[in-house]
């Protein structure tokens, strides 16, 4: 009698466990789901955001490529370079202590960019254009008027060819002011003075055998000058 007791507790104890335990696993499940759910409705929302900013990036990019000056007025543009100069943080990267007296050729070759690009490269949004007046105006020197040189302010060559036809261009609009040389023009040049300019003299007697104009006979060079040249291509002249 106590046999079978013991064996039939062992059989509704084993029943018991086999029915408990798939409803504890269906009561896990809401706790399951939510956690994860959580997650993926973060990743859900920060992919939300990331295609908003890529969107409005965009937006401004195409803004900025049909009227690439306001750029230069934006906050974007404060808060990136304040108001100093594009090229005024940059730092060329290169090896050993003494510069290349050349900037690289370029730094974007089809879809690659080159490690540590150019100011101009660097940063999508500055276009380099004749009526981006002040953009090309921080590439030129306030007191003589000169373009600065690539190796001053790190920008590749492609770049520096660009902005040397924008900063030509814009001053033959009238968009950049620019000096001209002064030139100091003698009162010889424009006298009429002068035999080959004033009338012609009469000729001279055919018996003295004086030439028509007195620069057209025979001039004597100067002995120490002849010896001068003699001494200095002495290495080339046949002897």
């Amino acid at each position: 009698m106590a046999a079978s007791l013991s064996n039939l507790t062992r059989f509704v104890f084993r029943l018991s466990s086999t029915v408990c335990s798939p409803l504890r696993q269906v009561q896990r499940l809401p706790a399951l789901a939510v956690r994860r759910l959580g997650p993926g409705r973060c990743l859900c929302v920060a992919a939300s955001l990331q295609e908003e900013q890529a969107v409005r990036a965009l937006e401004a990019r195409h803004r900025y490529k049909e009227k690439p000056w306001e750029y230069l007025e934006s906050e974007e543009y404060l808060e990136r370079y304040g108001n100093g100069p594009v090229w005024a943080g940059y730092r060329r990267n290169h090896k050993g202590g003494i510069p290349p007296q050349k900037t690289r050729r370029t730094c974007i070759r089809g879809d690659k960019v080159c490690g540590n690009p150019c100011p101009v490269c660097r940063d999508s949004n500055l276009i380099v254009h004749p009526q981006n007046v002040k953009l090309l105006q921080q590439f030129i020197s306030p007191h003589t008027g000169a373009v600065y040189d690539p190796t001053r302010t790190g920008v590749c060559m492609k770049q520096q060819k660009k902005l040397n036809e924008a900063i030509n261009t814009a001053r033959d609009q009238g968009m950049l002011p620019f000096q001209i040389p002064h030139v100091e023009f003698s009162g010889d040049d424009y006298s009429n003075s002068h035999d080959a300019v004033g009338c012609t003299p009469p000729p001279p007697c055919l018996n003295s055998g004086e030439t028509w104009y007195k620069w057209y006979g025979e001039m004597t060079p100067d002995a120490g000058e002849v010896a001068k040249v003699r001494k200095l291509y002495k290495a080339y002249l046949k002897s």
